[in-house]
């Protein structure tokens, strides 16, 4: 990323960024008290499969500026677009989801903003003594962005960030303040979600990479003292994910129930037509006769959302499953029986696990 000329480069972008979606605030360093703003058009918000790093290349223009100025720029938005939430509890179809409703030509797609993540992050110890955030910084921090993210473009009737799946969590502190903000949340029954971690060949490092914070969630939200980590199989540590991820969701529908839609993916690939009809009005989003019928002959349904250069559909997909689940039926037991005994000895985690999970 280049950064010559930083004064002048930094005063370019922060002159832009009330009035144009071509300035991104693509991170924030809560210890700097900084976010970082990027040039960033029209064609690469459509292009982008994650907002993180890997869209920052040695061409990129960007600078660092004080959160104070970022937030007197966002305070100047005028008319901001409705900004809309994909939640997800991971490898539940939420890239393809949102690149489905790209095609509407209606959506600003953001795709995992790393902000995201770190309010998440900073949510998680509000209010504790470790945490650089008051309430009120916070709640700031959450206004700053909403309004940002709800520039468009012509015709962009609403932004849909779709989350990183741990940054469900935050989606109780993104909706309790801002009725206008609605949202999804993807999810599939526990032995799928079993079937599909193990399916990935970097599982077992995403999966453990994840434990320590999922662990932490699990006791803070539901008491639950889970099996110590180091002395977790691969099953149980995806079952674990189900688990921490669908308790965020479980959360979200209790304090928002009329503002979170929850969409079993396996049901919306059994009905692309009728859940994308669906989430469209949950949006806002003006639908036609032929609405449906369009987006469920998508080609997005035959690649991989992700990485579209590369070929997958619903067929390709229970094909892997299929594999996975014969080749790591032990590891799906053992995940299956964790989540069962963990279901028996903490009733909270019980509701959970017979709303979502069998």
């Amino acid at each position: 990323m280049t950064e010559e000329r930083p004064n002048r480069l930094a005063e370019e972008l922060l002159s832009q960024l009330s009035s144009s979606a071509d300035v991104y605030p693509q991170k924030i360093d809560w210890a700097r008290d900084a976010i970082l703003v990027i040039a960033l058009g029209r064609d690469a918000y459509r292009t982008a499969s994650f907002l993180d790093d890997r869209i920052l290349t040695p061409t990129t223009r960007g600078a660092w500026l004080a959160r104070s100025k970022v937030n007197e720029a966002a305070r100047q938005v005028a008319a901001p677009r409705p900004v809309h939430f994909i939640f997800h509890t991971g490898h539940v179809g939420s890239t393809l989801v949102s690149r489905l409703l790209d095609e509407t030509g209606w959506v600003q797609p953001l795709r995992e903003p790393l902000p995201l993540r770190s309010l998440a992050e900073g949510g998680d110890v509000l209010g504790q003594a470790e945490s650089l955030l008051s309430p009120a910084d916070f709640a700031a921090a959450v206004e700053l962005f909403l309004r940002l993210w709800g520039r468009g473009y012509e015709g962009t009737r609403c932004t849909v960030v779709k989350a990183t799946s741990s940054a469900g969590r935050a989606a109780r502190a993104i909706l309790g303040p801002h009725e206008s903000v609605q949202a999804i949340y993807l999810n599939v029954r526990a032995e799928t979600y079993l079937a599909t971690l193990l399916a990935g060949q970097n599982s077992p490092i995403d999966l453990r990479g994840h434990g320590a914070e999922r662990i932490r969630r699990l006791k803070r939200q539901l008491g639950i003292e889970p099996t110590p980590l180091h002395a977790m199989s691969i099953g149980e540590l995806a079952a674990l994910g189900w688990l921490a991820e669908t308790a965020a969701q479980a959360d979200a529908l209790h304090g928002h129930g009329a503002r979170v839609l929850a969409v079993d993916f396996d049901a919306f690939l059994g009905a692309v037509g009728e859940h994308l009809h669906r989430i469209a009005g949950h949006f806002g989003l003006p639908v036609d006769a032929g609405f449906a019928e369009r987006l469920a002959a998508s080609a997005a349904l035959t690649r991989y959302s992700k990485a579209p250069e590369h070929a997958y559909s619903p067929e390709i997909r229970a094909q892997v499953l299929a594999d996975s689940r014969a080749r790591h039926r032990e590891e799906i037991g053992r995940g299956l029986a964790w989540l069962e005994a963990t279901a028996r000895a903490n009733p909270a985690a019980g509701a959970i696990v017979d709303q979502f999970g069998r």
